[in-house]
């Protein structure tokens, strides 16, 4: 496993980081309101869907790109595991149990006192990788799952971070996806606080955190499509309205079955599983390092053909 400019020697002592990060004023506001009783409903749906979805995956190279809230590969079991983030850290403001930073331990934090470091390049612990989401330093046809959970939203342009996906994936590789839902209540009324804040000319008191764009789980199918991934499983939560307390939400907990069964797309939020088809290539186990050896061409005896002539022998 290389990255990008960097010598096999050198590969095995040094984690990956990559050009100089700075703090992202998006990424401090989304972890800010994942505090609200709101952001704890969803992260709690989000743990669940991932720990459910990755932990009987197996393989050797695991990915998560951003949202350091979600220990989204602690059930995971390959061997490398690495967060990687487009920005500083915020220590102080990380929702859900304390964790040590970022910026010293590798990717999974373990509440007990005595477990290991998750191990990373060279089978050693390891920090998170610092780069750009749509230059990733990892080879073509290397990773075997990559998790984007809110990447795309945050992205500046989401359809070259999840071209830059597809690269990096190998062939039957899976890539997991959440995104928030724009035909949901919750959507519904971030665009009513916009409307009212235009109307009175203030600032807009948004439920959400500010993003760069929603993208629509339809809308998402279609880009998959065009990079040759076929969803294997697409999952909605979240169905309880856009309330501020948690004891509102608490009151509305019993919309959680009917609104999976009778108005499935509608909730706040989706989960999707993708896994990477290449067409014309039939995966057949690894090589067993047997070497192909030349046959030697067949020998074709000379033929002399012998003439006599008045006693003499002519060859």
């Amino acid at each position: 496993m290389k990255t990008r400019g960097q010598d096999e020697d050198t590969d095995a002592k040094a984690p990956i980081v990559e050009a100089q990060v700075r703090p992202d004023a998006a990424a401090a506001e989304l972890t800010h309101w994942l505090r609200t009783p709101a952001g704890r409903y969803l992260l709690a749906w989000e743990q669940r869907f991932i720990d459910a979805a990755v932990i009987d995956w197996f393989g050797y190279h695991a990915l998560q790109l951003g949202f350091p809230e979600l220990h989204g590969l602690r059930t995971n079991r390959m061997t490398n595991r690495w967060l990687a983030l487009d920005h500083r850290p915020f220590e102080d403001a990380v929702a859900g149990p304390p964790r040590p930073s970022l910026m010293a331990h590798p990717l999974e934090y373990q509440p007990e006192p005595q477990a290991g470091p998750a191990p990373g390049l060279g089978g050693a612990g390891r920090a998170a990788i610092f780069c750009e989401f749509d230059a990733l330093p990892f080879e073509a046809n290397s990773l075997d799952l990559v998790l984007l959970p809110h990447t795309l939203e945050q992205a500046v342009d989401p359809h070259r971070c999840l071209r830059e996906v597809e690269r990096v994936l190998r062939p039957e590789g899976r890539v997991v996806i959440l995104g928030l839902n724009p035909a949901s209540l919750w959507a519904v009324r971030q665009n009513l606080a916009r409307v009212n804040g235009r109307l009175l000319s203030r600032a807009p008191r948004l439920y959400l955190p500010e993003e760069r764009e929603y993208i629509g789980y339809w809308r998402l199918r279609d880009w998959l499509r065009l990079l040759s991934f076929e969803v294997e499983r697409a999952q909605f939560g979240c169905y309880r309205p856009a309330l501020l307390s948690d004891p509102w939400l608490a009151r509305w907990q019993w919309i959680e079955k009917p609104g999976g069964k009778w108005w499935t797309v509608l909730g706040a939020l989706y989960g999707v599983i993708a896994v990477k088809r290449v067409h014309g290539m039939r995966l057949i186990g690894l090589a067993r390092g047997k070497k192909r050896v030349a046959k030697a061409a067949p020998a074709v005896a000379a033929i002399h053909h012998h003439h006599h002539r008045d006693d003499v022998e002519v060859d």
